[in-house]
């Protein structure tokens, strides 16, 4: 060996986390990919399903845009799920692996300092040109420039961009220590650049959208339905990630304006597939024709996904909630007791934490890795917060526990709110505590009204207000509102969508998904542990530590959860022996040949 090759060896042994890993089909956050090289088909799809038929299903509201990756515009249903694709794709029964779609190959370094990925030669656009590398560019560098703020955020990252090959391209990273880029940079959707380059793409737009997915959107009629077509073409329909899936030649969402309406129209027969969301209506509603001749079947299907956080989000910026003691008394004001009763035939559990139903939760006392974490910023946070995390006070489920409203009153009052003339006022200011509760969906007005009222016997004014949703979007990117209902859906793998919800970046940043203003640096110091993670156990340690900061803020009153999928379908309909972890995934399913 000459003297520079020697040198050339050593110097690569002594950088020995530097050195290129080899290619890989998939790649995981943490551990090994679950499916070998050479695997058939996801263990949740079949292969021999027959591929046809018409899937129709409702969404409530309203779209007037085609274009679902910039805030302007509300998007119809389905755009990313079904046009367009990304360079990887994940497999729903592992926290946090991808598998090869548009890239057939990903190689990262132990670092993840930086990540390559190689195209697949077969990969094509619906208008049949080949995806490359330029097409690759051309979506980092559009989505960062122009795209929602989590796209911003996330491939601002991206510091040094390279063609290596004709299909392979490198991503280098920052070194800002996020071991999840290459997860997050491999979920980048895809655009033609032919196609994009030339349109203005930081509006909504009803322009027809070109992907390189199995359906391309047929028609589009704002405020009444999208319809897909299953591409004949569709390059991907035999890739094993795939194979069994996309089965319908057809998918269509109709537009309700309530879930009521949409209710009407599925026992009707309008519609295919439900996934029913009332525990009252599914206890008492369906007992129509179609349910009772075996036209409709329905079954409740256990899933694996943590709880996430569903609840009345209390909006820190405005003055009257900015003071957490108010929050935390507004938490234990909802007798969810009554409501879970009276509204739900109990059949919902209420949410105490963000990661409820999974070993990410906070449990008693702060473990010493948890408490190593949050020592820095012990001298700003509330001093009970390596106690065990608070749980929403509860009512005895009469809707009217004295006992329950004297203590948040006693609450309110320790934080200088005064009765006066039947109102709650602030004792320094005489400014009296009174909120909107804004909603989109009036399924959510029962237990609002209800809420309302048992806060008016406090003195607070509580108006509840439901309004389209083209207006609640709006106000909803601008954090123009007091109280919403919203649902931060949680994964067993949590990462970089985390600093999307609870930055403070993300707080000062419209159109992010941080509802609540949470702003801590303790959060963010949190965050950025969380996405470093190169274990299991130091995710599970950042994850505990993160909703321990979360529930100590008082931010969202907790409403409920469900550990199963309550679903309804049309009979013709077909289904694989066994659902993903994360739930039921239609997409897997098929019609019955005739």
């Amino acid at each position: 060996m000459s003297r520079a090759g020697l040198l050339a060896l050593l110097a690569a042994a002594a950088i020995g986390l530097a050195r290129p890993a080899d290619a890989a089909h998939a790649i995981a956050m943490h551990g090994e990919p679950a499916l070998p090289p050479g695997f058939a088909h996801l263990p949740y799809a079949d292969p021999a399903a027959s591929r046809g038929g018409r899937l129709v299903s409702a969404a409530v509201g309203s779209f007037d845009s085609l274009n679902p990756f910039v805030i302007k515009g509300v998007p119809a249903r389905g755009l990313r799920q079904y046009v367009f694709e990304s360079l990887l794709t994940r497999n729903e029964d592992e926290p946090f692996t991808l598998y090869g779609l548009l890239a057939e190959d990903v190689e990262t370094p132990p670092d993840r300092a930086w990540v390559t990925f190689t195209l697949n030669p077969a990969a094509r656009f619906q208008n049949g040109q080949p995806v490359t590398v330029e097409d690759v560019l051309f979506s980092l560098d559009l989505l960062r420039r122009e795209g929602r703020p989590n796209f911003r955020a996330y491939y601002a990252k991206v510091s040094a961009t390279e063609r290596v090959g004709p299909r392979t391209v490198k991503l280098v990273f920052d070194g800002s220590g996020d071991r999840e880029l290459p997860l997050i940079l491999g979920l980048m959707p895809i655009l033609p650049r032919s196609v994009y380059g030339p349109r203005d793409f930081s509006r909504g737009s009803l322009e027809p959208p070109v992907g390189s997915g199995p359906y391309v959107v047929e028609r589009a009629e704002p405020g009444r339905r999208v319809v897909y077509r299953r591409d004949p073409g569709w390059w991907g329909r035999e890739l094993p990630i795939q194979r069994g899936r996309f089965n319908f030649d057809e998918v269509r969402f109709d537009y309700f304006r309530d879930a009521n309406v949409a209710f009407e129209a599925f026992k009707a027969g309008l519609l295919d597939f439900r996934i029913e969301g009332s525990p009252a209506r599914w206890a008492t509603g369906y007992d129509f024709p179609a349910m009772a001749d075996g036209r409709v079947v329905r079954a409740e299907i256990a899933h694996g996904r943590p709880s996430g956080m569903m609840g009345f989000v209390l909006n820190g910026r405005r003055p009257v909630l900015a003071d957490p003691r108010v929050r935390a008394a507004l938490v234990d004001s909802l007798d969810f007791a009554w409501v879970n009763r009276i509204l739900f035939h109990g059949a919902y559990r209420r949410i105490a934490g963000y990661f409820d139903n999974s070993p990410l939760a906070a449990e008693g006392p702060a473990s010493p890795a948890e408490r190593a974490l949050l020592e820095p910023y012990l001298a700003t946070l509330p001093p009970d917060i390596l106690d065990p995390p608070p749980v929403p006070l509860d009512g005895d489920g009469s809707g009217q526990d004295r006992t329950q409203m004297r203590a948040v009153f006693e609450r309110l009052a320790a934080a200088g709110w005064r009765s006066r003339d039947g109102r709650l006022v602030e004792e320094a200011t005489g400014r009296p505590l009174a909120f909107e509760i804004l909603l989109v969906q009036p399924e959510y007005e029962r237990i609002a009204v209800h809420w309302a009222h048992a806060l008016r016997r406090l003195g607070i004014e509580a108006a509840v207000r439901t309004v389209d949703s083209a207006q609640y979007q709006g106000r909803l990117e601008t954090f123009d509102f007091d109280v919403i209902v919203n649902l931060w859906a949680n994964s067993l793998s949590p990462g970089n969508e985390q600093s999307f919800y609870w930055s403070r970046e993300a707080a000062a940043s419209e159109g992010s998904r941080n509802y609540p203003g949470v702003a801590h640096p303790a959060v963010d110091a949190v965050i950025a542990r969380l996405v470093e993670s190169r274990t299991r156990d130091e995710l599970t340690t950042a994850a505990r530590a993160l909703d321990r900061l979360l529930r100590a803020g008082r931010h969202v009153v907790p409403l409920w959860y469900e550990p199963v999928d309550r679903v309804a379908w049309a009979s013709r309909l077909r289904r694989p022996e066994r659902s993903p972890a994360t739930g039921v995934e239609v997409d897997s399913w098929w019609t019955a040949p005739r």
